[in-house]
């Protein structure tokens, strides 16, 4: 890979990871656009971790109480964060087992343009329903089983390109009555046992490969992922109580639209 892929797909990584916009649209841009070659498994596990370091590092604090908790609650002393801790952990479990199930049937036949622009159009719409008639009166502490599981189950959806995991995570938890700040904030949780776990997925599967791997650009790649995913996360969740999903619906509507134009 030269310099600047490694730079574009790094920090489209790192910022599509968590913005309700779709990192498999964004990813098949400029690859169809300049001719780019698959970056590779060995980059796209390093950019993934680079996503999971940020994500852990800013919710450093609401990670920590919830691992404390979680453990606690083994010995019968529960409270609110392990809780949260054990819902998160029910929240992943459809996406996990389908994902893993259907993964190579996904990788077969659901990476075309045409299916990443219909959905990034049609899960965009939902968003902005979603947005527009949701409650949003509780926060992610006053989530339910049942409320987790639906979250769960939508987040199945993202394992079709172009759906984007956090968009239709932060739509089913707006859905469900979580605010616009708590159904982000509970996405970005959600998603920290899920890249985990496709991480090692992906590592397993790299491990039974015999290519040389490029440590320069999986050193540069995880860096340049991290801060862009870090700096996401932050003004993500400044400016979505500001200004809504609306900004992000509309980008989505003329993503798909490009991808529509000019690869279709």
């Amino acid at each position: 890979m030269g310099l600047i892929e490694i730079i574009v797909l790094a920090i489209l990584q790192g910022l599509t990871e968590f913005l309700p916009i779709s990192s498999s649209a964004h990813l098949i841009l400029p690859s169809q656009m300049f001719g780019w070659d698959d970056q590779g498994l060995a980059f796209d596990v390093a950019v993934h971790a680079g996503s999971l370091f940020a994500v852990v590092l800013y919710f450093r604090n609401e990670v920590s109480a919830m691992t404390v908790s979680w453990v606690k609650s083994f010995s019968g002393r529960k409270d609110k964060e392990s809780n949260l801790a054990w819902l998160i952990i029910l929240g992943v479990i459809p996406a996990g087992l389908i994902g893993f199930a259907l993964d190579d049937f996904i990788e077969g036949n659901l990476r075309s343009s045409a299916v990443i622009a219909t959905t990034t159009i049609i899960f965009g719409l939902l968003l902005w329903y979603a947005d527009a008639t949701a409650k949003q009166n509780t926060d992610e502490y006053q989530v339910t089983v049942k409320k987790v599981l639906i979250i769960g189950f939508a987040q199945v959806l993202a394992l079709i390109p172009g759906t984007s995991r956090s968009g239709i995570t932060i739509t089913a938890g707006l859905m469900v009555g979580l605010t616009r700040q708590a159904a982000a904030r509970f996405s970005f949780l959600l998603s920290i046992p899920l890249i985990l776990a496709a991480g090692g997925y992906q590592t397993l599967k790299l491990a039974q490969q015999t290519m040389p791997v490029d440590w320069a650009a999986i050193g540069l790649g995880t860096l340049l992922s991290f801060v862009s995913a870090y700096a996401c996360i932050h003004y993500f969740l400044i400016l979505v109580e500001k200004i809504g999903m609306l900004p992000f619906v509309i980008y989505r509507l003329l993503l798909g639209a490009i991808l529509i134009f000019f690869f279709i």
